[in-house]
Order: C-alpha cells, then sequence, then structure tokens
C-alpha cells in the first residue's frame, strides 16, 4: 500500500486502564452551545491541590512523528523489528509491552502487514498514523462501558475538517489502511476511524516520555475542561507509571467556578494562539486575554511606534484579524498584514536558534536577537519572553557559562531576565504553574550568588546582606513548593527534589550568620 507523506502541521497537539479518578469530587459536567461541555468546580480548591486523576484512553505517536518503537517511544531506525507483527520495537521487553501486544501487534500479525522501513528514519513516518487511532478504537471492544460514557461523547469537528487537506492524507494512511489493508472492515467502519481521527486532532494532549519524546494522550476528563489564555489548572503525566495524569489547581478556584485548561502555548502572543486553535481546534478564542489589546497588561503582542516616542501599537480588534493597528500617542497606523509578516519574521529568526551548532553561539544569537528587536517589540513581548526564557536556562549551566565562570554584571543580567519573564508569567500563568516555579528556581541563584559577592567585597552589611537572603529563602521556597508536585523522574521534579535540599542548607547557613557576631 502507498503511504501519504503528510506535511508537517501543528494541527495535532499531542492501554486501556482503570476508570478515571475522583472526576465526580471535583467538578460536574454542564454545557453551552458556545463550548459544549465544560468543567465547573463543586467545591473550593487551593493552588496545588488534586482536581482530579486519570488514565488514558490510549498514548501513541503524534501524527508527522518520526520513526518510533512502538513499546517505549524511543527513537530507533528500524532495524529491530517485532517478532509476531514485524513493526518497529527496540528490544524483546518493548516488544512484549502491553500496550503494544494487545493492540495493533494483533491486528498486524493477523492480517499479515508488515512494516516497510523508510530510507531516511529521521523523517516523519506516515505508517505510524495509524497507532494511536487504532489503540482508540480498540478500547470500543475491550472496554465498552467507558466508550459509551467518555469517548463517544467527545467532539470531532469532522464537518471542519473535511475542509482541511489533510483529510485526505488519514483517509488513505489512517482509514483505507486499517480498514483494507489490516482487514478491520467487518469490525469498524469510515466514520468511526474518521471520528476517532478527530476526538485525537481535537481533544489529545502532548504527553513526554522519560526518553524525552513528545507522544499524544486522549484523556476524557482532562478535555471536559476548556481553554482560556490564562489557565487555572495544570496537570503532569507520569510516564513510568502508564502515563497516568494528575490534574492540579494553580490559583484558587472557588466552588461553581469554571476550570480551565490550555490547549496552545501560554507564551505566545494573540494573533499566534487564536490561528493555532482556530487550525486546530476549531473556534475562535474570546477569552479575556485575546480580547484585550494590551493582553491583560502583559503587552505580550504589543509594538512600539516607530513615529514616536512613548507610542504603543496595538490591534484596535484583536478578536479579528484582519483588524488594523494602531498608536496610542500618534496617527501612525500599521495593517495586520504587516503585522504579520513581522510577527512571521521574529519568529523564524527565534526558530533559527534551534539550529546553532553549540550554546555559546546559542546565548550570543538569542542576545542579538532581544538587542535587534529592541526599537520593534514591547519590553513584554512574547518574542522576548520566548529569548528570555532560553537564556535564563543556558546562563549558569553550559561551559563557558557557569555560575563560577558569570561575573557580577551577567548575574544581575539573569536576575534581571528573570524578574522581566515573572512580570509576564505571574499574569498568563499565575500560581502554581511549571512556567513559574522553573523561573523562580532559575532567580534564586543568581541572587544568592550576587548577594554574597557584595557581602564579601563589603559593600553591603551583614543586616542587608541577612534581608538579602531571606528574600532568596522566600523565592526557593515558592519554587520547590511548584516543582516539588512533578514526577520525580521530569526534570521539573528533580529540580524539586533539589530545591528542597538548597532549602535546607541556605536556611541552616543563614541561620549561622544570622547568629555570629561582626
Amino acid at each position: 500500500m502507498e503511504f501519504i507523506h503528510p506535511k508537517s502541521t501543528n494541527n495535532i497537539i499531542f492501554i486501556n486502564t482503570n476508570q478515571s479518578v475522583g472526576m465526580t469530587e471535583a467538578f460536574k459536567i454542564e454545557r453551552n452551545e458556545t463550548v459544549g461541555r465544560y468543567a465547573v468546580a463543586k467545591k473550593d480548591f487551593k493552588p496545588g491541590q488534586v482536581l482530579f486523576e486519570e488514565r488514558p484512553v490510549a498514548v501513541g505517536p503524534k501524527s508527522c512523528s518520526p520513526l518510533l518503537c512502538l513499546g517505549c517511544y524511543s527513537r530507533t531506525d528500524g532495524s529491530q523489528l517485532c517478532p509476531r507483527c514485524g513493526w518497529p520495537v527496540c528490544s524483546v521487553d518493548c516488544a512484549n509491552d502491553k500496550l503494544h501486544a494487545n493492540a495493533e501487534c494483533r491486528v498486524f500479525a493477523a492480517a499479515a502487514v508488515k512494516f516497510q522501513p523508510e530510507e531516511d528514519p529521521r523523517l516523519p513516518s506516515p505508517q505510524l498514523e495509524c497507532i494511536t487511532p487504532l489503540r482508540v478504537l480498540l478500547t470500543k471492544e475491550t472496554d465498552p462501558e467507558r466508550w459509551k460514557k467518555e469517548v463517544s461523547l467527545m467532539e470531532s469537528h469532522n464537518e471542519e475538517r473535511k475542509k482541511n487537506e489533510y483529510w485526505k492524507v488519514e483517509k488513505v494512511n489512517v482509514v483505507d489502511f486499517l480498514l483494507k489493508k489490516c482487514k478491520l472492515d467487518g469490525r469498524f467502519n469510515d466514520e468511526e476511524v474518521h471520528f476517532v481521527c478527530g476526538i485525537l486532532e481535537v481533544n489529545s494532549f502532548e504527553v513526554r516520555t522519560t526518553y524525552g519524546v513528545a507522544i499524544r494522550g486522549l484523556y476524557p476528563n482532562l478535555a471536559i475542561l476548556s481553554h482560556n489564555c490564562v489557565p487555572n489548572t495544570t496537570h503532569s503525566v507520569i510516564s513510568n507509571e502508564n502515563y497516568r495524569l494528575i490534574a492540579r489547581a494553580t490559583v484558587d478556584i472557588k466552588s461553581g467556578q469554571e476550570m480551565f485548561t490550555t490547549y496552545t502555548h501560554t507564551i505566545a502572543p494573540t494573533l499566534t494562539r487564536r490561528e493555532q486553535l482556530l487550525s486546530s481546534k476549531y473556534f475562535h478564542c474570546t477569552c479575556k486575554r485575546c480580547s484585550d489589546p494590551t493582553e491583560l497588561g502583559t503587552h505580550s503582542s504589543s509594538l512600539k511606534c516607530t513615529k514616536c516616542d512613548n507610542g504603543v501599537i496595538l490591534s484596535v480588534s484583536p478578536l479579528n484579524a484582519e483588524s488594523e493597528w494602531k498608536c496610542t500617542h500618534c496617527s501612525f497606523v500599521v495593517s495586520a498584514d504587516q503585522v504579520t509578516r513581522i510577527f512571521s519574521t521574529i519568529q523564524s529568526d527565534i526558530d533559527g536558534l534551534e539550529t546553532m551548532p553549540n550554546a555559546d553561539s546559542t546565548i550570543e544569537m538569542a542576545e542579538k536577537l532581544l538587542r535587534k528587536y529592541r526599537s520593534v517589540l514591547h519590553p513584554r513581548h512574547s518574542f522576548n519572553t520566548t529569548l528570555r526564557h532560553c537564556l535564563v536556562q543556558l546562563y549558569g549551566r553550559v561551559p563557558g557559562y557557569t555560575f563560577d565562570d558569570l561575573p557580577d554584571i551577567l548575574l544581575e543580567h539573569k536576575i534581571e531576565l528573570c524578574e522581566r519573564i515573572l512580570e509576564v508569567a505571574n499574569v498568563i500563568e499565575p500560581g502554581y504553574s511549571r512556567l513559574r516555579g522553573l523561573i523562580l528556581y532559575e532567580l534564586h541563584v543568581p541572587m544568592m550568588l550576587f548577594a554574597r559577592a557584595r557581602f564579601e567585597y563589603g559593600e553591603i552589611n551583614k543586616e542587608t546582606f541577612c534581608s538579602k537572603m531571606d528574600q532568596v529563602i522566600k523565592i526557593l521556597e515558592e519554587a520547590t513548593n511548584i516543582l516539588i508536585l512533578e514526577d520525580p523522574s521530569t526534570s521539573e521534579g528533580a529540580i524539586g527534589l533539589m530545591g528542597q535540599q538548597s532549602l535546607e542548607q541556605l536556611t541552616s547557613s543563614l541561620a549561622v550568620v544570622k547568629s555570629s557576631t561582626d
């Protein structure tokens, strides 16, 4: 069978196990004509408190996925195949993994459908397009109760999806392949396969494996939560526990208040977020952030006016992608097309950071881009936030820029980078969000080192030093409280554990300093 190579798109972001845990205790499901089903809290929740836990209906490769092992999802070159079905695995253990052995393995083996290795295993593998849809489909037979109560109620948006070019690719790579080549036409039909493809596109979430590979998982309870560009929940997936999901509140959620997650990148500007949501989730976001030209005061989309000194260029009507943009201080007007081109150019430059040969070059280029667009972008623009986020992860960690190498001026620079990110994060991802937790952790080290250096040089006295260290401890404590909630096997969870140890050491050391005599 001839497969079609789909173009790489953003349309899809992101086995059978136990029923969901605690859903009914956390929220009740309501419905309206705008969003369909949505979740309303049944009781009050505090930041960091667990809302519900959930097992996935299925997990598996994303669309346009490179070649992966169908057991552990590590990258593979296709040289090792499952002895029963002849599809890619990386070991005997993965060939026997239930997620593979009880699902597609049986189907492929029964139909004698063998995997055809790609010439370049680094490219997207169209043959993997069918894996996750097949795993969801099989749930109809293996767990009909969950299929009826959860999966069948999900929205596929197939009428809108039919207008997309990918529909034809899906027809060949998934629908026809499963029904004809795999001989499943007696068990499922075209409509059911397209339905499953649709609910995966619209409702699945990205999952990171223990190898750092991005796959997707279908979590019906999480999918009930509506999108908001300022979410009040977050979720973590524990990959080594059959991809169990834990959803938590990030801020105070009162009984009767709607719960929100996010279906896109919160750091992105409004034009980008709304375009992604329309193309992949088939709705126009009208949340408070999208409706506000200043993005709740963060100015994450705002441009600087080139015709006057203090003007800021804002969209006249941010919910209209064709709206013109005007300066707040003069009569200068910019068209939507011009803004789109500006954003596209800058995004292309930022994407280029991924091609840098080493960390030194990445730092130099990111700093160069911050300077290059200083006269174009508002200081808190999303692109500046992205560049700062890149830099704070590198300063203090990479050779030549470790904390032992950083002079005071770069310690101050990292502090400023973190504080600028937090100005935005405190608004768009408030409370117990991973973004805030990580940036707070990144902030405490340069603050501590800079205060210590100034104290040792005699630039500040003991009282001032202790005050600054109290501030460092407070920041680290908040960061740790957020990150310790993450799976210890993830980088965020590991940082949370390190934060606990550092917090104990810092508190003990500061107590000694405070009790000492000058």
